[in-house]
């Protein structure tokens, strides 16, 4: 199916469908897959008590690996895949803002942390440091500010810490499909 023909009916199916084909992959060094991965950053924002766009946020966050024109292991070789921005720019015809921003600054929201926050670096997964080199380190003061300035940037650092936390392995965890229900209720009339 080609971005050009999803449409709000299929738009969970087509999400459903890359979790079943490509969520076993492995997540650049990380002891989890893909779809593990994804799935706890999900459930850490339910137990969080987060609103539903954020546990969906939480559960799409890093569906931009496979919407991008870049190839997976381009992260792992020093080039950054923009894959906040490529899964933020494909859900933002389906879902709402408070879905596709926190998306779009996950990975700003890491360099924001890493400038703000003296610990937070040290909590990193080696992958987590290589990304962020590639990603463009910490924020320097002029672009934490300019972060700051974003309506959804404390919704993006909550992401990003379930984000950290969700590389657990075997850790029990809720399938794609109980989040159906939730994703349907966010679904927005697409903007053509």
């Amino acid at each position: 199916m080609s971005f050009e023909s999803l449409s709000r009916d299929n738009i969970v199916a087509f999400l459903a469908d890359i979790f079943a084909r490509r969520g076993g992959e492995s997540y650049m060094g990380e002891p989890v897959t893909m779809s593990e991965h994804m799935l706890q950053s999900a459930a850490l924002a339910e137990k969080a008590g987060a609103p539903e766009s954020l546990i969906a946020a939480s559960l799409l966050h890093d569906i931009g690996h496979y919407t991008s024109e870049f190839p997976e292991e381009s992260l792992e070789q020093g080039q950054d895949n923009y894959h906040e921005t490529a899964g933020a720019e494909v859900l933002a015809a389906f879902f709402p803002k408070s879905v596709c921003e926190p998306i779009q600054l996950h990975v700003a929201a890491k360099r924001y942390l890493c400038a703000t926050n003296p610990d937070y670096f040290n909590r990193l997964s080696p992958a987590s440091v290589n990304s962020l080199n590639v990603q463009g380190g910490p924020m320097t003061e002029p672009e934490v500010a300019e972060f700051q300035t974003h309506e959804y940037y404390r919704d993006a650092l909550r992401l990003r810490v379930w984000d950290d936390e969700g590389k657990v392995p075997g850790a029990r965890i809720r399938s794609f499909d109980e989040y159906r229900p939730l994703l349907n209720r966010l679904l927005v009339e697409r903007n053509d």
